[in-house]
């Protein structure tokens, strides 16, 4: 399941122009990962703007000031959100935070003479969770402890999801990516609804 919630988050981003490289293809479970092993995906906005750094919260209308990052992805597809106490009590989530994984990242982003793309200091460490808490005090804290401990972006699956659905157009064929392929077919025959349509449903009609 891992693999196809990577598959998710690199189809978000190359729709937004990034080019996007995964590190692997398996999933390790029998022994401790290589310090490669920790990040899922490296991205890298050939079109990005300097004027400004993006927000820590991210959604699509911030992509364009990212450069390059490193994605990690944390998903859970259940009513459980992430808390500031599983970020205290488990020490997996940021593991690829630590020097030696993010030391292995930087020849990633060089050419075969060892050459660096631009400025190493603006590599992003972004973490995609399935959400973070709603209400305060726990959201404010859930993105103090992110930022303390390196994280520069957190996405959503909801946003990610949201926009991938917005972007789908029913009449074209997405024959070589069975992600968008799949939620093309669910749209078309009215399974899932349009985010656009969604976000006025239940409304009531304005007073005249």
């Amino acid at each position: 399941m891992a693999g196809f919630d990577e598959n998710i988050v690199r189809e978000y981003f190359e729709l937004h122009g990034f080019l996007v490289r995964q590190l692997r293809k398996y999933q390790v479970q029998s022994r401790r990962k290589m310090p490669d092993e920790e990040i899922d995906l490296l991205v890298y906005n050939p079109h990005w703007n300097r004027d400004r750094p993006p927000e820590f919260m991210l959604f699509s209308s911030e992509l364009n000031y990212i450069h390059r990052a490193v994605v990690v992805v944390k998903a859970w597809h259940t009513t459980q959100r992430f808390t500031p106490s599983m970020l205290t009590s488990s020490t997996e989530i940021l593991k690829f935070l630590e020097k030696n994984v993010l030391k292995t990242v930087e020849h990633a982003f060089s050419d075969d003479s060892g050459h660096e793309f631009e400025n190493a200091g603006d590599l992003k460490k972004i973490l995609v969770l399935p959400g973070i808490p709603t209400h305060e005090p726990q959201r404010a804290e859930s993105i103090r402890l992110l930022r303390e401990r390196g994280v520069d972006g957190i996405l959503s699956f909801r946003s990610i999801l949201l926009d991938i659905l917005a972007k789908i157009e029913v009449n074209l064929n997405y024959q070589k990516s069975d992600t968008l392929q799949i939620l093309r077919i669910l749209k078309n025959y009215g399974l899932i609804k349009d985010p656009q349509l969604e976000l006025f449903e239940g409304r009531r009609p304005a007073r005249t």
